[in-house]
């Protein structure tokens, strides 16, 4: 296997420092984000409250319906002194369940039934979330700052059109692994939020319990190569090509090829 060394704090002030250059160079010192109460939210909010300073930073809570740990994202926002707004997207699913017959009214004659899907279910939250956070940025003046991970990226879990949809992505280079080691080094951070375990918070199992994989796997396989198991650098290798085209701007079909263009 390769060598693999990672300086959290060179990390971290890396990262801050390419937030202030992106500001500069793309004139904005103003950033909104979801605050889920997570590791990777969490270490974001508070690089930006370094870089811009807290009260450049909008943190907004965005539960469904109920969040039984909402408390975790308040105390985030309370930690760094950043902005906060609770945002309950719940009424705006419920009506989305409603003008798509899940709730149990009827396609109109001639119309096609749309079924109910557990995952389609799922993954509306983080599509509707960020709308909402699209909403607030563009009335604030704010970009959106994307919190996912290159571990969530390389095995596509996370959301076309939702928790990938973001002005610029802060972790994208850092795998979950990388992330904690990131945030441990933020004493203003409580500890414990760093080291949750994550939870996507909608279907009542952890992040790793959905995958089928432990991150510390992904790191391995992303940084040395191979996590040590053929089996289940193989299960990686099938995910990330699987989930490709989440990475990617869409497939632009051209009907020119092999003939003479305009």
């Amino acid at each position: 296997m390769n060598e693999y060394r990672f300086d959290a704090e060179k990390a971290r002030d890396g990262l801050v420092a390419a937030l202030r250059a992106l500001g500069e160079s793309q004139r904005f010192n103003r950033v909104v984000l979801g605050i889920s109460g997570g590791k990777d939210s969490t270490v974001c909010a508070a690089l930006c409250a370094r870089a811009f300073g807290p009260e450049n930073v909008y943190g907004v809570m965005l539960p469904d319906g109920a969040q039984k740990d909402i408390d975790d994202s308040a105390r985030v926002c309370a930690a760094l002194g950043i902005h906060r707004r609770v945002i309950n997207i719940g009424p705006i699913h419920d009506a989305l369940k409603g003008a798509t017959d899940q709730l149990g009214e009827r396609a109109g004659a001639g119309e096609f039934a749309v079924p109910y899907s557990r995952e389609s279910d799922i993954n509306v939250g983080p599509r509707l979330r960020m709308t909402v956070l699209r909403y607030i940025g563009q009335s604030l003046g704010a970009r959106l700052v994307g919190t996912g991970n290159l571990s969530e990226a390389t095995v596509g879990y996370c959301t076309k059109d939702g928790d990938t949809s973001c002005d610029f992505a802060l972790l994208g280079a850092l795998t979950s692994v990388e992330v904690v080691q990131v945030g441990l080094t933020m004493p203003e951070l409580p500890r414990e939020l760093v080291e949750k375990t994550p939870t996507d918070g909608l279907s009542g199992k952890s992040d790793e319990e959905r995958l089928g994989l432990s991150y510390a796997d992904i790191h391995r396989y992303i940084r040395l190569g191979s996590c040590g198991d053929p089996e289940i650098d193989e299960k990686i290798r099938a995910k990330e090509r699987a989930n490709l085209h989440k990475r990617r701007m869409p497939v632009i079909l051209t009907p020119f090829d092999g003939e003479a263009r305009p």
